[in-house]
């Protein structure tokens, strides 16, 4: 039994068109928010959470119809198509409404930041700013002019920014669930792990270009549109490759005919899948299942935090730009993620995973000693975290759809993204209000809950990569996929 790359690709065209609108999403939308709009990191964090609430609701919920769902074009594939294009649309929208939003802090007369390295500290004089000691200094009393004076005057720009924010957040949400079920629908058991380091290599892929092309298209204090617009157009590609190419019903039954034939499945499992019947979980199952959750909202609370949090704090702190250092870790993930596909088939999911979190707790607590005068250390640091994450995330997904049955794949991945999207709910919140005591606590934080999702993943029991069934032929070198 070999997994069909080639098919693997196709579907990850899905998920990397995802990955591509939230690499984009995580690191411009929260600038704007402090250097447009003038938030500081909490209420910043707050906004910043409300595609994980929409999100804990939602992906369990389009999980659960997309199960139920039965088209000519497949049960995932039309919230795929309607989802991209409404969210590739909007969104370009958003950066209308924040160039808006710049052009009335500038008729205030706040320009970018400029500051002093010899004052000691920084202050006002009748509300002009005369100074600063140090960049995020600067940076913090600027937002307080932008919010006092621009934000809080006339907040109706911030209002149809969220609102409008609301309506892409939503469109993307409908989709995201059947988007990464559709790897397993189309995958036998055994080689999911393979497929999903597969569809992670994918999304790598979208976050990647998104990084290459914000270099050029997004610079602080200026118009993102052209972001959003380059945003939009390779989303909307990407759709294109998916629909023309993913035969969706085809390889579902393709997939099951060569887990029958490999004795993967037999014929009542085929034939509760393909009816929509479910078994209940054992409890011992029901146990492993509590705990990986756990250990996912745990790993999320510290890499979220990471993700969503570094472009300010490399800016304000490192005095570096965000996109090279996160390009890296990209990089560094997309190396990694064909071998670590292979290593969890060969030693088994659960003992990769738990070397994938000591990478990555061992990559923030090295960001803790990282300054502007050793700022250059920052790459290795994002290169242990990419190859943690992905080690992490290439196999703890294909752990949870393991203990599904029958034909719940979608409801266990919409599992899988209520306890990620809980912890990132969170966690922007409180690492947020954390940071505005003191800004340099974003490490520290992150290796704690790294570290601490150690203890539950260790005592999972179930879930984990079985040997992969070969024919003699297969065995020589001899078959094809």
């Amino acid at each position: 039994m070999k997994l069909n790359s080639k098919r693997t690709i196709l579907v990850g065209f899905a998920f990397c068109l995802i990955c591509l609108f939230w690499s984009v999403y995580d690191s411009v939308i929260s600038k704007m928010l402090i250097n447009s709009f003038g938030m500081n990191q909490l209420w910043s964090g707050v906004v910043m959470s409300i595609d994980n609430v929409l999100a804990l609701f939602m992906l369990p919920l389009f999980g659960v119809w997309s199960d139920r769902t039965k088209t000519k074009w497949g049960k995932r594939t039309p919230y795929i198509f309607l989802g991209t294009v409404v969210a590739a649309v909007v969104l370009i929208v958003i950066g209308v409404v924040d160039f808006y939003q710049q052009i009335a802090v500038e008729g205030a007369g706040i320009s970018g930041i400029t500051f002093n390295e010899g004052l000691s500290r920084y202050f006002f004089d009748g509300g002009d700013i005369l100074g600063y000691a140090l960049k995020e200094d600067a940076a913090t009393a600027r937002r307080a002019l932008i919010w006092a004076n621009v934000t809080a005057v006339n907040p109706g720009y911030l209002v149809a920014f969220v609102c409008i924010l609301l309506v892409v957040l939503v469109a993307m949400a409908s989709f995201r669930t059947p988007a990464v079920s559709l790897m397993p629908d189309v995958t036998p058991k055994p080689l999911r792990s393979k497929g999903n380091a597969i569809i992670n290599l994918m999304g790598t892929v979208g976050g990647s270009i998104a990084l290459v092309f914000m270099t050029f298209t997004s610079k602080d204090y200026e118009s993102y549109i052209l972001t959003f617009v380059v945003t939009a157009i390779l989303m909307i590609v990407m759709l294109i490759v998916f629909i023309t190419t993913v035969k969706e019903i085809k390889w579902v039954r393709d997939m099951h005919d060569q887990s029958l034939k490999y004795g993967v499945e037999d014929q009542v499992e085929v034939k509760e899948e393909l009816e929509g019947k479910a078994e209940k979980m054992p409890k011992d199952v029901q146990k492993s299942f509590i705990l990986i959750l756990t250990a996912i909202i745990l790993w999320f609370f510290g890499y979220n935090a990471a993700t969503t949090k570094f472009s300010v704090y490399a800016g304000d702190v490192l005095d570096i730009g965000y996109t090279v250092p996160l390009l890296v870790a990209q990089v560094a993930a997309l190396i990694a993620f064909i071998p670590i596909g292979a290593i969890g088939t060969k030693i088994g999911r659960r003992k990769t995973i738990l070397i994938g979190i000591c990478i990555l707790t061992a990559a923030f607590v090295l960001g803790i000693f990282v300054t502007a005068n050793t700022a250059v250390l920052m790459y290795i640091v994002m290169a242990m975290a990419g190859i943690g994450w992905a080690t992490i995330n290439v196999n703890s997904y294909p752990m949870v759809v393991e203990m599904s049955r029958g034909s719940n794949i979608g409801k266990y991945t919409g599992y899988y993204y209520t306890a990620s999207m809980a912890a990132q709910i969170a966690t922007p919140i409180l690492s947020g209000a954390l940071m505005d005591i003191n800004i340099h606590i974003l490490f520290p934080y992150c290796a704690i809950f790294c570290a601490l999702a150690f203890i539950p993943m260790f005592f999972v029991k179930h879930g984990d990569s079985k040997p992969v069934p070969t024919t003699k032929l297969e065995a020589l070198g001899g078959a094809d996929d």
